[in-house]
């Protein structure tokens, strides 16, 4: 499995790997950073659509339980998201 399309070109990618090896460990955090931002913000953009009477709790509850499971929401936050309709 490789980490890049394969109609990337080798050259291209070269060049990418060595961005990422002049990133100051920092900047590389901040990569970290605004990528997970955006997955975020899509996943909530996707819940808006389907929820669309959904409060800002459901949304944020719903935005949860894409990545702690269901049996943690019910146990933290007392909210099964398959009884919500999820």
């Amino acid at each position: 499995m490789s980490l890049f399309s394969a109609d990337t070109h080798p050259q291209v990618f070269g060049v990418l790997v060595q961005g990422y090896r002049a990133m100051t460990p920092a900047q590389k955090i901040a990569r970290v950073v605004d990528l997970s931002d955006a997955a975020r913000t899509m996943a909530t953009a996707r819940i808006r659509r389907q929820y669309p009477e959904a409060t800002d709790r459901e949304l944020r509850l719903r935005l949860a339980a894409l990545t702690l499971g269901r049996e943690t929401m019910v146990r933290v936050f007392s909210w099964d998201p398959v009884e919500s309709g999820w």
